[in-house]
């Protein structure tokens, strides 16, 4: 059995923790768009070009109008409306271009990042993963991501564009006819204050949201994958209740989202509409009094009215760049999590597997004045079994899990062949050192993909070898063998064969250690007196340790070592213990005739 877990809190390291969702978070990702830079200036050559191109049409409309139309003079209007024509069709071959690329990019883009997210993920110690929840794991995975691909594809380059429309497009139009041009730089001033007004609150909500959907992933997650224990329980109305709580916030704070949106994006759509009305007024006027042509006024309107898209778009726009800021610096926060267990430099090419603990001491990180275990000292010498014995909480699985580094010690050092495994490459020590945990993961693959997890260079006999051995030929009964594809965490299985499953992966591994994590727990009495006698003769070549809670398992050992309070206070013969440790003995009391029926 595994120690107490430390108190973590529901979602996350802080979950009251609002970090900084401003430019720098995106910009803190231009490492990705760097190696798309030609992409890039296409992308933004093309859209630029094709500004100029959607204003010089109107121009061209304008002296249309003023010139030969207003002259009479219908020879040069083929020409010119083939110009225009001639444009048109250039601008729609730029669009085409340009989107062609830029989806060719943005998918290169969230693909890297994704696998670097998924990498990082695999980096970050146990203790990490301890204090995460892991529907806001896939939250971050999936939707974040979705978010700044987004942004990254469509606002991102609009953003620019629309900005450069605006300046230019005013600019000409102060330049045709200035009183009306400065109509339409006066509609800048409350869009620029609404829009800051929108952004700080903005960001705030769109966090609330997507740590509600993680929170709300995290449900679903755990109503799949515990649905035996719930129905078990009877307790499906139960955790329906608990998740449509969750889903009834997030719809709460998603309106209030909505909401905040459709006040903006209205408010610029009113803006653009009343200044077409305002243009036309004064335009008409001006035509009237001879201020300026019709062509001038028909190109002016054009032009503003190619303005009310940049405009009301600025709304989804900014809407769209405050949640990727919001999705970068949830992606940082893993990103800058920096990974505790670092792998060391050194190899054993030829490991005897001596496994020695000195003063090993250890504590969680959120709880470093409790110490687990503390002052612990063992030594397991090549093709030596120690049996793990303790009471439930007294920190075995802490223990075991401290070989292979899923978790560091606090205090002294875990040893191989005397040198310290935070020495060690971790993928070397990972390949001396094997574990089968008491309750088992197993993945959504084949029984064949779940047993060569670990050796995937395994061959056939090996592979039928290590099934012997954890008497697990239940998988040739299965409807394609070991090519039957197991359900996700194997819920197809009982536990028992979940726990065989396991245990022959961790063989087939054939570390030179090899930990063994209370792995025979969920097996009845006559399986698991077959698997013993199998696991000698791997046992009898294998520096092993052994959780053992059973008489049985502990038969298994050549000695036992006995932990209380974290500390290892007695090694020996379990039959020597047996008699003079009253401690180890009260352990055992439930199996104490069944050690003497044995010999013990």
């Amino acid at each position: 059995m595994s120690s107490p877990a430390p108190a973590v809190p529901p979602t996350g390291p802080d979950p009251d923790r609002q970090p900084p969702a401003g430019v720098h978070s995106l910009w803190r990702l231009r490492g990705y768009l760097r190696p798309h830079l030609p992409s890039l200036a296409i992308m933004l050559s093309t859209a630029l070009v094709g500004v100029g191109l959607s204003i010089a049409i109107p121009l061209v409309t304008k002296a249309m109008i003023d010139g030969p139309i207003t002259d009479g003079d219908i020879d040069p209007v083929l020409p010119l409306g083939l110009l225009a024509l001639a444009l048109g069709v250039l601008e729609a071959v730029l669009i085409f271009w340009r989107r062609w690329v830029q989806s060719t990019t943005v998918l290169s883009v969230e693909t890297r990042m994704r696998h670097d997210l998924y990498a990082r993920l695999q980096e970050l110690p146990m203790a990490f993963h301890g204090r995460w929840q892991s529907g806001q794991l896939l939250s971050r995975v999936t939707t974040d991501l979705s978010s700044i691909r987004r942004f990254f594809g469509f606002g991102m380059l609009f953003l620019v564009i629309n900005v450069v429309q605006l300046v230019v497009v005013t600019i000409v139009l102060l330049n045709m006819y200035w009183p009306l041009g400065l109509v339409v730089v006066a509609t800048a001033v409350p869009i620029i204050t609404l829009s800051n007004r929108f952004e700080r609150r903005y960001v705030l909500i769109s966090r609330r949201v997507q740590d509600e959907q993680g929170d709300l992933a995290t449900l679903s997650e755990e109503g799949a994958v515990g649905i035996r224990v719930i129905k078990s329980f009877g307790r499906s109305r139960h955790v329906s209740e608990a998740y449509e709580r969750a889903v009834t916030t997030l719809y709460d704070t998603s309106m209030d989202k909505v909401r905040l949106s459709a006040k903006f994006w209205t408010f610029l759509e009113i803006i653009p509409n009343v200044a077409v009305v305002v243009v036309l007024l004064l335009g008409a006027l001006g035509v009237g009094r001879g201020d300026l042509t019709p062509g001038t006024l028909v190109a002016f309107i054009t032009l503003m009215l190619s303005l009310v898209w940049p405009i009301a778009a600025l709304g989804y726009i900014l809407a769209m760049a405050q949640e990727a800021m919001t999705a970068a610096a949830r992606i940082l926060e893993i990103f800058d999590t920096e990974p505790a267990i670092v792998s060391g430099d050194r190899v054993l090419t030829e490991p005897e597997g001596r496994l020695r603990l000195e003063g090993v001491g250890f504590a969680f990180p959120d709880e470093p004045d409790r110490p687990v275990l503390h002052d612990l000292d063992l030594v397991v010498e090549p093709g030596e079994t120690v049996a793990i014995v303790g009471a439930t909480g007294s920190g075995k699985t802490t223990l075991t899990a401290l070989v292979p580094r899923l978790y560091d010690v606090t205090a002294g050092r875990v040893t191989i062949d005397g040198v310290d495994v935070r020495e060690l490459e971790l993928e070397n020590l990972r390949t001396i050192v094997a574990t089968a945990f008491e309750d088992p993961t197993l993945f959504s693959m084949s029984a064949r993909e779940n047993l060569a997890l670990g050796r995937p260079d395994a061959t056939e006999e090996e592979i039928l070898e290590a099934v012997e051995v954890a008497q697990a030929a239940f998988v040739h009964d299965l409807p394609w063998g070991l090519d039957t594809r197991i359900g996700e965490q194997g819920m197809s299985l009982s536990g028992g064969q979940r726990q065989r499953l396991a245990l022959a992966r961790a063989v087939l591994a054939q570390p030179k250690i090899l930990v063994l994590d209370d792995t025979l727990s969920a097996l009845d009495v006559h399986t698991e007196k077959l698997v013993e006698e199998a696991l000698r003769r791997v046992l009898a070549h294998t520096t092993a340790i052994v959780v053992a809670h059973r008489a049985s398992t502990v038969l298994l050992a050549d000695k036992v070592a006995l932990l209380q309070d974290g500390s290892i206070t007695h090694v020996g013969r379990h039959s020597d213990l047996l008699a003079t440790v009253p401690a180890y003995r009260e352990l055992l009391a439930a199996d104490v005739e069944e050690l003497e029926e044995v010999g013990a």
